[in-house]
């Protein structure tokens, strides 16, 4: 009779190799962490207010005061005004304007979002410069 011969085959690594994809997802990751806070930027420069050679009523008068009480009422040149109605207002008040800036002033309790938000609106109204004013 014949013999038979049991051969061990030689086992190889059968799992498929995780470095390569788990260091692609590590590099995707820090991308995405870099690039997130570019993207979120605004883009309206802000500068503070600062007084100039002008009288203090000259100034007063020249620009354009929005104070923001919360996120729903606004103050804009001492008169109070809704959130919503902020562009119907403002508008006509930055076309009557010689120099079209905007002071903007902001209580504590004010969220991020209505803040910039009101910033956002002046800008896209014409606002040529804004300036941030602490309380």
């Amino acid at each position: 009779m014949r013999r038979r011969r049991f051969y061990r085959s030689q086992t190889g690594i059968t799992d498929p190799n995780l470095t390569p994809l788990i260091d692609v997802c590590l590099v995707l990751v820090v991308i995405l962490l870099v690039a997130t806070p570019m993207a979120l930027q605004s883009g309206i420069a802000v500068s503070r207010a600062a007084s100039s050679g002008k009288t203090g009523e000259q100034v007063r008068g020249s620009r354009i005061e929005i104070r923001i009480l919360d996120d729903q009422n606004l103050i804009v040149n001492r008169s109070p005004v809704p959130r919503a109605s902020l562009g119907a207002v403002l508008r006509p008040m930055l076309a009557a304007s010689q120099t079209r800036d905007v002071v903007v002033r902001c209580a504590d309790t004010v969220t991020h979002g209505a803040f910039v938000s009101v910033l956002d609106e002046a800008k896209v109204d014409g606002a040529g410069r804004i300036a941030v004013v602490g309380d």
